[in-house]
């Protein structure tokens, strides 16, 4: 059965949604609603897709039945509210809402509703993205040990968010995709500075214990002069390291590390013998990645959540946590950089990515 969509907001981000759900077998394109006419009739070109400028007119329609939201973040609570309540599936842009509690209130009304809430974590669907996935939850890796993760360029200083908001929701949503459990830290402390007095961070650092004694280390700048987009999950067996800007060997997996024996370990540890500890240096191999284009995934498994009665990968508890994240990192970026508790929701409500 072919499912039918509508998007809200042809603006940035909507134009990519129209392309990708007029391109895929799930769906059928009903409608583009924007409240620039114009400004939607040029997305939709001359394809037969209706333009609508009222959601309350489109959310009447019976042809219906989900919706993609493509506006301003803080548009999202109350669009993805209007949506559920008119018996719509609904997918949100990053991020899921302007605060935690618009989220809370949106993941309850989808759950009551029985209804699909999904965000569009548009990274988690990239081929490379789901590799690393897979080789995480396989246990290839062995026991995470640290996350480093770098997202750096000459970017655009945005008028409403620090840095933080604006880039670490791709870092921590790709987190929270790989990681056994999700991300799910105790705490968080940020550091930033806004050398150019822009009047918010500029540059940020997020560290995050993780469970088990692991730590996760996220950092992004719009000021650097050169663009790295990298990250690195290392494992008690293995290490893996991915190079985003490096599209002919994307993503390579190290069998190196540190080994510790602990039966031959001493009161004397400035001896690294006596301590047990060795180091493995071994192999490494690159794994090939397909090349598929990461929305029409996204558009894909939006469908077959809706079809087959489930929680999406990337779902609205997933949004939630990234959320309850950036609130914390809010709240030590005020304190000075204290590590301050992420105000997770009851883990029952977010669950875990399945």
């Amino acid at each position: 059965m072919t499912l039918r969509a509508a998007v809200i907001g042809a603006g940035y981000w909507g134009p990519n949604l129209v392309r990708n759900f007029r391109g895929s077998e799930d769906w059928e394109l009903a409608a583009v609603c924007d409240l620039d006419e114009s400004r939607a009739r040029k997305v939709v070109g001359d394809a037969r897709v209706d333009v609508e400028t009222d959601v309350r007119r489109l959310l009447a329609r019976d042809d219906i039945d989900a919706v993609a939201i493509a506006t301003p973040a803080n548009t999202h609570h109350p669009l993805a509210l209007a949506a559920l309540e008119s018996g719509r599936h609904v997918l949100v842009e990053k991020p899921l809402a302007a605060s935690s509690s618009e989220a809370r209130e949106m993941v309850r009304r989808a759950e009551q509703s029985g209804l699909v809430l999904m965000c569009d974590h548009t990274y988690c669907y990239t081929p490379v993205v789901q590799r690393i996935r897979d080789i995480v939850q396989s246990g290839e890796l062995g026991d995470v040990l640290f996350v480093d993760s770098v997202r750096i360029n000459l970017g655009l200083v945005q008028p409403d968010v620090d840095v933080l908001w604006d880039l670490a929701p791709h870092d921590l949503s790709i987190l929270d995709f790989v990681l056994p459990g999700g991300l799910v830290p105790e705490a968080v402390a940020a550091h930033g500075a806004d050398p150019i007095g822009a009047g918010r961070a500029c540059i940020g650092y997020l560290t995050m214990p993780l469970p088990g004694g692991a730590m996760a280390h996220v950092h992004v700048n719009w000021l650097s002069p050169t663009k790295i987009r990298q990250m690195v999950v290392g494992g008690s067996r293995r290490t893996l390291v991915w190079d985003d800007l490096n599209p002919q060997q994307r993503l390579s997996v190290y069998d190196r590390g540190v080994d510790l024996d602990l039966s031959s370990r001493t009161e004397d540890m400035s001896d690294r013998r006596a301590a047990g500890i060795s180091y493995r240096l071994g192999d490494m191999y690159a794994p090939s990645l397909p090349e598929v284009e990461a929305l029409g995934s996204m558009v894909g498994e939006f469908a077959a959540a809706i079809r087959e009665g489930r929680p999406p990968r990337t779902d609205g508890a997933g949004g939630l946590r990234i959320l309850d994240v950036l609130e914390a990192s809010t709240r030590s970026l005020k304190d000075g950089g204290r590590m301050v508790e992420v105000g997770m929701t009851d883990r029952s409500e977010t669950g875990a990515l399945a």
